[in-house]
């Protein structure tokens, strides 16, 4: 019998592939000599380098980088077991846990550090780059990155641009001369979930520059000078981009990343999923098992578990989910192909006790699953 087992992470208590490793400990109790197969999922967000690095059988790379007000990070990125492909993540370089939430001013943050990892990148000879630009603290078009690439932004006098969404009010021109060359050598796949535009009441500033400390006039501010870096984009290269389906993710981000990089937006989960080639060791499995840390009706809108199920589904393979709790709402993830969802609790618990306990209940209850499935087949 084999049983693939592909779960995302366990937020603060257990990374993909101790959950898969939990798991299979559970079910080995009941099905010792069975066949698994662990697939450390993610869903282009957090985590997303770790699953796949361990994945793949990649490695690590720690790069110092300038975080969003220009201080020295660490930040870690991947390279995946085939030495052809980077995997960044925005957050791990301009992350908005790298300001502290009295110096939240996303007039002045920058995505700079992101783009030395891209950099990074390229010169140990990648051919693709995969980048999740969740939780970034960041507003300024990706500027910042498109900067440290090589791109000279300028005002009208010809003085470069300082750091910071603000910065791009006073746009001129746009300088690709100077471009990275390596950048024509690569492919570039964005991990992202949003459609939202560059500007308006739905774009950039609008939805996401309240969670990075902007206030309402910063918000008018910065749709403004992103308005006017969308403008400057379209005469560089021709793309339109304010209006663009995802082009006003993580800040702006996504309208760098489509209108100059020419890159490839996608859902985060169906990457990791081809990447990973979870459907080629789901095409003969007898069971499938995914999880995450909660379920709900949320988890329907590009998480790991429901993209884990549509491919199993293609297959006709039954799928079960793990979760640190199920929400009232749950229910929706039936209708996606989860077969069946069971929260790891057995009784009431604070949430310290939960994550200190993840991996003793995820075996508890892959045991106990195990133990049903058995049941069911001998029926």
């Amino acid at each position: 019998m084999k049983i693939v087992i592909a779960p995302d992470s366990f937020k603060e208590s257990l990374s993909a592939m101790a959950v898969a490793e939990a798991i299979e400990k559970g079910f080995r109790e009941i099905y010792p000599d069975a066949d698994y197969v662990k697939v450390p999922m993610a869903d282009g967000g957090e985590g997303t380098v770790q699953s796949m690095v361990e994945a793949s059988g990649g490695r690590y790379v720690d790069q110092r980088v300038q975080g969003p007000l220009g201080q020295p990070v660490t930040a870690r990125w991947g390279m995946l077991g085939d030495s052809d492909t980077a995997v960044i993540e925005m957050a791990a370089a301009s992350g908005l846990h790298h300001v502290s939430p009295e110096l939240r001013n996303p007039l002045n943050t920058t995505s700079y550090g992101t783009g030395e990892l891209i950099v990074a990148a390229l010169e140990r000879g990648v051919k693709r780059i995969i980048l999740g630009i969740g939780g970034s603290a960041t507003n300024d078009g990706g500027a910042g990155m498109m900067q440290a690439l090589g791109v000279i932004l300028r005002d009208k006098q010809g003085r470069s641009l300082p750091p910071g969404g603000e910065a791009l009010a006073a746009l001129a021109s746009i300088d690709l001369s100077g471009c990275h060359p390596l950048l024509r050598k690569v492919s570039i796949t964005v991990a992202c979930d949003v459609n939202n535009p560059l500007c308006g009441p739905q774009g950039a500033s609008a939805i996401f520059g309240p969670q990075k400390g902007a206030t309402a006039e910063m918000v008018n501010t910065l749709d403004a000078a992103l308005e006017n870096w969308g403008r400057h984009i379209y005469q560089a290269t021709g793309r339109e981009v304010i209006n663009a389906p995802g082009a006003g993710a993580a800040g702006g981000m996504g309208a760098a990343l489509l209108g100059l990089l020419n890159a490839e937006l996608r859902a985060g989960v169906e990457i990791v999923v081809e990447t990973l080639q979870l459907e080629q060791a789901v095409k003969d499995a007898d069971l499938v098992i995914t999880g995450e840390g909660r379920l709900d009706s949320q988890s329907i809108c590009g998480k790991t578990p429901i993209g884990v199920a549509r491919v199993a589904k293609r297959y006709h393979k039954p799928v079960i989910a793990l979760a640190g709790g199920l929400q009232h709402d749950h229910h929706v993830v039936y209708q996606q192909g989860i077969d069946a969802a069971l929260s790891i609790l057995s009784h009431i618990v604070t949430l310290p006790e939960a994550l200190h306990e993840a991996e003793y209940n995820l075996s508890l209850s892959a045991r106990n699953v195990a133990a049903i499935w058995r049941l069911a087949r001998q029926a």
